[in-house]
């Protein structure tokens, strides 16, 4: 990665995290001036993600640590732990407003309409220029938080159509349905984020990994007979890293061990490891990991 590129993405992340936090103000007041809980509902995934993008942008430079004495493979993984805890948020965030939604249901308040209207201009201009900024973006952290603004976008879309709808005629439910419906499309995202993170925790092969057709390729190479105790695992779901232990055929020299050795490491770099270790075994040796 380059230093360009490292630069590039804490400057987006630090952009997209002041825009998100000043507006996210703006829309708690406004919200609960114009009293609107499709507003409200929006402000409150604003502020998860809010503290995704910090988060985002502290872990874009934490994760650039190079490895020591703690954290023997860097700190790439910390990125994991924000993600675990930007989802939690969100989805205590999405109870939270979904409850006050239902409540509005049952006990009907008619919003301010041309405030919900300027809102949602505001809010469809700030966020759509600060997904903008960050749709390029290579890293992980950039993509999600891309994802993110891009819900925002969708969301006050949502918000200015119900405005313009009230404009003309009051439909006293069209405010809080549309909060539920914005917080179950965002909810459906963060849980199937949250369910990737913990898949990640947990060590396991990372989305668009095939075992398998690794195990495959590599058992082409001459001179292997077998293969055992394969590990793949991400750091934190875009720098993967892949451990084996290789049988080879008996009667091989050094020359040639050294080769094989070479082919499947230059076969392991097209899948793009971060890191690799690979044992070799002579084929009659006995290895207390072949089970």
């Amino acid at each position: 990665m380059s230093h360009d590129h490292d630069h590039s993405s804490g400057k987006n992340l630090k952009l997209a995290f002041f825009l998100n936090i000043s507006f996210t103000v703006i829309e708690i007041v406004g919200g609960l001036l114009v009293n609107s809980v499709a507003i409200l509902s929006d402000a409150i995934h604003d502020l998860g993600d809010s503290f995704s993008l910090g988060l985002a942008w502290y872990l874009d430079k934490k994760s650039k640590q190079q490895a020591d004495q703690k954290y023997s493979f860097g700190y790439a993984r910390f990125s994991l732990l924000g993600a675990l805890i930007n989802s939690l948020v969100l989805v205590l965030g999405a109870v939270i407003v979904l409850r006050e939604a239902i409540d509005r249901l049952v006990h009907p308040e008619a919003p301010n309409v041309d405030g919900m209207l300027l809102f949602a201009l505001l809010g469809v201009a700030i966020n759509g220029f600060a997904a903008w900024k960050m749709k390029s973006g290579k890293s992980l952290n950039e993509q999600v938080v891309s994802w993110h603004l891009l819900e925002d976008v969708l969301g006050w879309t949502a918000i200015l159509i119900g405005a313009i709808i009230l404009k003309f005629k009051y439909i006293w439910w069209l405010d809080p349905a549309l909060s539920i419906t914005i917080m179950l499309y965002i909810s459906y995202g963060v849980i199937k984020r949250l369910r990737e993170t913990l898949h990640l925790f947990l060590q396991g092969v990372p989305r668009g990994v095939d075992l398998n057709a690794i195990e495959k390729d590599i058992q082409t190479i001459n001179g292997i007979s077998s293969m055992h105790h394969t590990h793949i695992w991400s750091l934190e779901g875009e720098h993967h890293v892949f451990s084996s232990h290789l049988k080879l055929e008996n009667g091989l020299t050094i020359d040639q061990v050294v080769y094989i050795k070479r082919q499947v490491k230059d076969a392991l770099k097209t899948y793009g490891f971060k890191h690799y270790t690979v044992e070799t075994e002579l084929n009659g040796e006995v290895c207390d990991f072949d089970v």
